[in-house]
């Protein structure tokens, strides 16, 4: 029983680690937004480009084969080759002449990364019950703030010391190694171990999407998923850059003080909410999305002082509290979605969400950022980044809207789910 418990523990360190380097190679380019337009003379549209749709719509296209792939095939294998290639295209970034060159480095890790969340969370489904699932993905999802910490507080300091170019070598090539140990290390477990019923064949694409689609809490929480994070992958992606042209704070300080105040609230936000979700679902299935809804309202205040409060510090210090309240709502959201779709169709379900979150968030969110800090830049000139991130920080509270629209029929949906297996 214990090596059981220890092969699964590693298989989520392993997953974790994983997930550190996507998000690391992912958010990099906000701490290199500034050197990057130095040396080549971008726009904030098109580094908004950059940071959203170059990366994003190859990733949303992506990943619905590939998670089709991994209801059926080794998502051990998967995820090591998709490691592997957007660590790769990360390092090739460095080498980029021209905002055309970057682009193409940029789709490149979008198609890597395609692979990595969907069939992660397919293959945790597997290493651990449902009653742990969501404290499970919530450790899972630490990767996302360890991640995020590496890429602005390394790629703060490193972009000083040894330029924009040689941080996404340093970025990307670890990766190529961590790829080959994950292959050889993790054990590809049995699909459906912990469901009273035996999974059968997985359906086609089409099938998968149009069932879990008919679900009408799976339908609320991929929108008002995709809307959050259309408002935090926005924020995050420029917040950097706002403390750099509002405060006149520097890369490295930027790296070294908002780093701090942000990810370690981040990540003890993320452990909370799973922990609180997993408890009190088991009393009403429904809270399992409500902690969700709150988690994103919550936070919106804090996030919006951090944007408009005039002193740099003490704005920085507002991300523990809007840490602390947002960060857990993804964990939760993604046990929800693995808790609707039968086990042949939980990378699907996983995809289908992550496609919300990707051309919402990761495709829309910065662009339109970018978009708004050059319409406003002649009436507010330098300030016009405030603005631009208080506009889109308020979608949050329509996707808080929706969860709690999920949660509503969220109960239901699972005990149909559950009668008609039982029936099959």
């Amino acid at each position: 029983m214990q090596s059981g418990r220890a092969r699964s523990s590693y298989v989520l360190f392993a997953l974790f680690a994983m997930y550190t380097f996507n998000y690391l190679d992912r958010y990099v380019l906000s701490m290199l937004i500034h050197p990057i337009q130095q040396e080549l003379g971008a726009s904030d549209t098109m580094m908004g480009f950059l940071s959203g749709p170059a990366f994003a719509v190859l990733y949303a296209v992506a990943g619905l084969p590939i998670a089709r792939l991994a209801d059926r095939a080794s998502r051990r294998t998967i995820l090591a080759v998709c490691f592997a290639l957007w660590s790769a295209f990360t390092a090739w970034s460095g080498t980029a002449r021209s905002t055309a060159e970057l682009a193409l480095a940029r789709v490149g890790v979008g198609i890597g990364e395609a692979g990595g969340a969907a069939p992660a969370h397919s293959l945790l489904s597997d290493t651990f019950p449902p009653h742990a699932r969501a404290r499970a993905l919530s450790i899972f999802q630490l990767g996302v703030y360890t991640g995020t910490f590496l890429g602005i507080y390394a790629g703060g300091v490193l972009a000083e010391a040894i330029g924009w170019r040689g941080t996404f070598y340093a970025a990307g090539l670890p990766g190529l190694a961590l790829a080959l140990v994950f292959a050889l290390t993790v054990r590809e477990p049995a699909r459906g171990r912990f469901d009273t019923h035996p999974p059968s064949d997985a359906p086609s694409l089409a099938a998968a999407t149009r069932t879990l689609l008919a679900l009408p809490s799976y339908r609320w929480l991929a929108l008002g998923a995709g809307l959050a994070s259309f408002a935090g992958t926005g924020f995050g992606a420029w917040v950097p850059t706002m403390f750099v042209r509002v405060h006149h704070m520097s890369l490295a300080e930027v790296g070294r003080t908002y780093a701090w105040f942000n990810v370690p609230a981040a990540m003890a936000g993320t452990l909370f909410a799973g922990w609180l979700a997993d408890r009190l679902s088991r009393r009403d299935a429904r809270w399992l999305l409500g902690v969700a809804a709150l988690g994103v309202a919550l936070s919106l205040p804090f996030l919006l002082a951090i944007c408009l409060w005039p002193d740099a510090h003490t704005a920085m210090r507002f991300a523990i509290p809007s840490g602390l309240l947002g960060a857990g709502w993804a964990p939760a959201v993604y046990a929800a979605a693995q808790n609707l779709a039968p086990p042949q169709m939980r990378a699907m379900a996983a995809s289908l969400l992550v496609l919300s979150l990707t051309l919402l968030g990761q495709g829309l969110g910065p662009q339109i950022v970018g978009l708004l800090n050059d319409a406003l830049l002649p009436r507010y000139g330098s300030e016009a980044i405030r603005y631009s991130l208080s506009l889109v920080l308020l979608t949050s509270l329509v996707g808080a809207a929706l969860l709690a629209l999920a949660a509503r029929d969220y109960r239901r949906d699972v005990a149909s789910l559950e009668a008609q297996r039982a029936a099959a």
